[in-house]
């Protein structure tokens, strides 16, 4: 399909984002989505074994701090940890992710990033996130970046894969909104803002102009593209925002952990405390 032509400044965006929340509202059962919804994520250069085995823990514990607390929807680590939390999940009902194919910066040949795609699905991964190029982005090698993720894909096959577009590095909303169209024309599962190692990182404005690309695909064709809010995101409050903007654009149906995920290590605790307390 041939998308329309999309013309947002920064200012408009915020404006836009300012009349969707307006009327936002909190709820405890809107805070246990959010939980059920996080990628619980180790992405360390001294992620031990040991650390990923916590993690995976700590992902299948949270139902057991009260009733009715839901657990993680996955945890996401690099391709050599594949196997040791493919263990430690076992009959947990918890997704592994891992971030592979060069990433973060996503500088590497395209064999290179297939073989590393491979190995972490061979060893266990059930969901791929992987980073585009910025640097053949930007140079403006469109088709190039679309066929990577075309291959990337075909590895993937049934396998869910999050197309990471490092939006903090893309520099203009134009720029975004043609990374989220080719990811999607690609062949991406899901459209995912950021690796979490650049600032910014997710951002409210990339994620409308994310959203809006999902919505035109999805009034044209009826397919759903799920999406991810990842990077730098800390706190229930800012969570929310991220949950009543696909709401607002997108409606209920993308409101499960299907459809709609977010990428944290620090948002959980957060979210526990708020259930909690509510």
């Amino acid at each position: 399909m041939k998308f329309q032509s999309y013309h947002f400044t920064s200012v408009e965006l915020q404006n836009r984002i300012r009349t969707l929340l307006a009327d936002k509202s909190y709820s405890k059962e809107r805070l246990k989505f959010l939980l059920s919804a996080i990628d619980l994520t180790s992405l360390e250069a001294r992620d031990t074994h040991e650390k990923i085995k916590a993690v995976c823990h700590k992902a299948f514990s949270f139902s057991s701090i009260a009733e009715g607390m839901p657990n993680v929807a996955a945890v996401c680590f690099y391709p050599p940890f594949m196997a040791t939390a493919k263990q430690e999940l076992m009959d947990k009902g918890i997704a592994l992710a891992s971030v592979a194919g060069a990433f973060p910066s996503g500088q590497s040949p395209l064999f290179v990033k297939l073989h590393e795609i491979q190995y972490a699905i061979d060893e266990g991964a059930e969901e791929i996130d992987m980073v585009i190029s910025r640097g053949t982005f930007l140079e403006g090698k469109y088709m190039e970046v679309m066929d990577e993720i075309q291959a990337i894909k075909i590895v993937c096959g049934d396998i869910h894969l999050k197309v990471i577009l490092e939006t903090g590095e893309l520099q203009s909303p134009e720029n975004i909104r043609k990374a989220s169209e080719l990811a999607i024309l690609g062949g991406g599962d899901f459209l995912k803002t950021s690796t979490g190692k650049v600032q910014p990182a997710a951002t409210l404005e990339a994620f409308l102009i994310m959203l809006d690309t999902i919505k035109e695909y999805y009034d044209a064709t009826g397919k759903m593209i799920g999406i991810k809010a990842a990077g730098g995101i800390s706190t229930y409050e800012s969570a929310m925002d991220y949950y009543w903007l696909t709401k607002k654009i997108l409606g209920d149906k993308w409101l499960n952990s299907s459809y709609f995920r977010i990428g944290a290590s620090r948002l959980a605790d957060n979210l526990v405390e708020a259930i909690l307390a509510f």
